[in-house]
């Protein structure tokens, strides 16, 4: 380890662990978004046939439905 501290390697205040938490916590909301939208454009399963789409997502043109 002291020779990592030698050659600075290892450097202390780095902001590894924030922008690794950022990067994760970014990604879990764009997945969360991203199924969202596709759930909503799915076909509905039983008992959700006749409920409207939310206005904020967007409609997608599915060739297979």
């Amino acid at each position: 380890m002291a020779l990592f501290m030698k050659t600075g390697i290892v450097t202390a205040g780095s902001n590894f662990p924030v922008a690794f938490t950022l990067v994760y916590v970014v990604g879990f909301i764009a997945a969360v978004t991203i199924g969202s939208i596709a759930w909503y454009n799915s076909k509905r399963p039983p008992g959700w046939e006749n409920i409207d789409r939310p206005d904020f997502i967007p409609p997608v043109n599915n060739k297979n439905s």
